[in-house]
């Protein structure tokens, strides 16, 4: 079973969901760290290769983008709750920032 690696805030954003909300994304996080697709995912190639979006629809619409295709683990990138039909810019750029960081690093 691959190993969760929680990124900048992310673990301590979905800590503080509600605790349905919390369960959904815990559930989801461990059918990937099995090896499993997610229930509902999209890719989210705007952020970086092989970046995906787990959608979570309980108690509101919360999101958490993650990069699963590194044998050492399942990456959590960003975590938030959605609040309008498009991703805001202020998340995208998050993610994107701690994708490049995370490649930054896998380098040295």
């Amino acid at each position: 079973m691959k190993q969760l690696l929680w990124i900048g805030t992310s673990y301590k954003v979905v800590g503080n969901w509600p605790k349905a909300v919390k369960q959904a994304a815990g559930y989801q996080l461990h059918l990937l760290q099995q090896g499993f697709e997610p229930d509902d995912w999209k890719p989210m190639k705007i952020i970086g290769s092989g970046v995906r979006e787990v959608r979570l629809h309980t108690e509101g619409e919360y999101r958490v983008l993650y990069i699963a295709k590194f044998e050492e683990g399942v990456y959590v990138l960003h975590a938030f709750e959605k609040k309008t039909q498009k991703t805001s810019n202020a998340d995208i750029q998050m993610a994107k920032d701690r994708f490049r960081e995370l490649m930054r690093a896998r380098k040295s």
